[in-house]
C-alpha cells in the first residue's frame, strides 16, 4: 500500500485549488510546510484580501521568511495593508504594477510596460509626481494611439477617481457601483498612490460577505468552510449554542411562572409553539429587511421611524390573519377535548397571536439599529437577541391572558 504523499510533494495548483476552498487558518498551517516558491506562487494567485488573511494566521518566523522571499514591493504592501483594519480597501490593496512620471514619452513607457507585463497583468498606468501624488492615469488605448514623442502628462486623464485604505468595504462598493471599473488607485489623505484594488477583488469580497452573513445570524463563523476541520468548527460554533442556551432558560423561565395555569389547562402548552413560531417567523422577516436596507445603504436615518412603523402594521395584519386560523384551530382542539371556555381560549390566542407579531415586527427593525448604534455587528448579533425576545413576549403574552381569564 504506497503512502500518501507529503504536503510538501502537493502540486502548486492543486494546493491553490485546496487553499481557496479552506479557512484561513488551515490554509495557513497547508502553506506554512511548503518552500517559499510554492508558498508565494500560491499567495500571488490569490485575492489579495485572502492572502492577507492566511498570510495574518501565519507564524511570526514563517511570515518573516515570505517577506524576505518576496520582492520588496511586494513585502512593504504586505507590511503596509496589514496596518489597516480587516473589511477595509487598505487590507485589500495590491502592487500597482505600471507607475511613471508624467514627463515620460509614449515611447519610454510602451518599453517599460512590455517588461512590466512579464510579470504582472497591466490594465492603466498611474502617473505620479516625485512625491508620489497620482496625477493622472494613462489607458493601453491611447499609448497605442498617441505619437511616440507624446509625454504622459498631455495623455492622462486627470481628476482620477480613486479610494481611500481607510473605506470599509461596503463603503466602497457604493462608491463604485455606477463605475464598473477594472482597477481603482488607492491613496492616502494627501493623494499619494500607494496601492490599487481591483473591482473583481472587491466583487468577489462582497459576494463572500454577503454569502456568510446567514450563518453569521445562527453562529457559523465567517471563516467556515466545506473543509474546515471538525475541532476548528466546533470552537466556532460551540460559544454560539451556550450563549443562545442561557438565552432559553430566559424563555423557559417566563413559562415556568405560568406553571400553575398550564397545569390547569393543558391545553395551553400545545399552542406555545404555535405562538413562538409565528411570532418568531414575523421578527425574522423584519430583521432580514433592516438588515439587507443596512448592507445596500437604502436604511438612512432619516427612513428608520418609517421602517418601524411599517414593521408594526405588517406585523398586526399578519397576526390578525394568521390570529384567526389560529383561534379556530384553538376552538376546535378545546370543543374536542369539552373545555369549557373555548370562545374565551380562542380569544386568547389571536388576541395574543397579534400582540406577539407585532412586537416581533418592530424589534426585527430596531434590534439590529440599536446594536449598529453600539459598534456591534448587526448580522452576528441580532437574531440571538430576536428568538429571546419574541419567545418572551409571546409565551408572556399568551400565558399571561390565560391567567387572567380563564384560570
Amino acid at each position: 500500500m504506497n503512502e500518501a504523499a507529503p504536503i510538501e510533494a502537493i502540486d502548486p495548483a492543486l494546493l491553490l485549488t485546496t487553499i481557496r476552498r479552506s479557512d484561513p487558518r488551515s490554509a495557513a498551517d497547508l502553506l506554512a510546510a511548503q518552500d517559499d516558491a510554492v508558498a508565494l506562487q500560491v499567495l500571488r494567485n490569490l485575492s489579495t484580501a485572502v492572502a492577507h488573511d492566511i498570510i495574518a494566521e501565519l507564524e511570526p518566523t514563517r511570515r518573516d521568511e515570505l517577506s524576505a522571499a518576496a520582492s520588496p514591493e511586494e513585502a512593504l504592501q504586505w507590511s503596509r495593508n496589514r496596518s489597516y483594519a480587516a473589511d477595509t480597501i487598505g487590507r485589500m490593496m495590491e502592487v500597482p504594477a505600471a507607475v511613471f512620471p508624467p514627463d515620460l514619452s509614449v515611447r519610454e513607457t510602451t518599453e517599460r510596460v512590455r517588461e512590466i507585463a512579464k510579470r504582472a497583468f497591466v490594465t492603466y498606468g498611474f502617473v505620479v509626481d516625485d512625491a508620489g501624488v497620482l496625477c493622472g492615469l494613462i489607458t493601453m488605448r491611447d499609448l497605442l494611439l498617441s505619437g511616440p514623442d507624446a509625454r504622459l502628462r498631455d495623455l492622462m486623464l486627470k481628476n482620477v477617481f480613486f479610494l481611500q485604505p481607510s473605506m470599509k468595504l461596503e463603503e466602497a462598493m457604493k462608491a463604485v457601483v455606477y463605475r464598473h471599473f477594472p482597477v481603482y488607485p488607492v491613496c492616502d489623505a494627501d493623494q499619494r498612490l500607494i496601492g490599487q484594488i481591483r473591482g473583481q477583488s472587491m466583487f468577489e469580497e462582497q459576494a463572500f460577505e454577503i454569502s456568510a452573513q446567514a450563518g453569521r445570524m445562527v453562529g457559523v463563523d465567517k471563516e467556515e468552510r466545506l473543509a474546515t476541520p471538525w475541532p476548528r468548527s466546533l470552537r466556532f460554533r460551540h460559544p454560539w449554542l451556550q450563549l443562545n442556551l442561557v438565552t432559553a432558560f430566559v424563555a423557559a423561565a417566563v413559562v415556568g411562572l405560568f406553571q400553575e395555569t398550564i397545569d390547569k389547562v393543558v391545553i395551553l402548552a400545545m399552542f406555545l409553539p404555535v405562538l413562538a413560531g409565528q411570532s418568531g417567523n414575523t421578527g425574522c422577516q423584519a430583521l432580514a429587511v433592516a438588515l439587507r436596507g443596512m448592507t445596500l445603504g437604502e436604511l438612512l436615518p432619516e427612513k428608520q421611524k418609517a421602517l418601524v412603523a411599517k414593521e408594526g402594521l405588517l406585523g398586526l395584519l399578519n397576526g390578525a390573519l394568521v390570529g384567526v386560523t389560529a383561534a379556530i384551530g384553538m376552538f376546535v382542539v378545546a370543543s374536542l377535548q369539552k373545555h369549557p371556555s373555548p370562545l374565551i381560549l380562542s380569544a386568547i390566542v389571536f388576541i395574543a397571536m397579534i400582540g406577539s407579531c407585532v412586537i416581533s415586527g418592530i424589534a426585527g427593525a430596531v434590534i439590529p439599529l440599536i446594536l449598529k448604534r453600539f459598534g456591534a455587528d448587526p448580522a452576528t448579533a441580532s437574531s440571538i437577541f430576536l428568538t429571546t425576545a419574541t419567545d418572551v413576549v409571546s409565551m408572556g403574552l399568551f400565558l399571561g391572558l390565560a391567567t387572567m381569564l380563564v384560570a
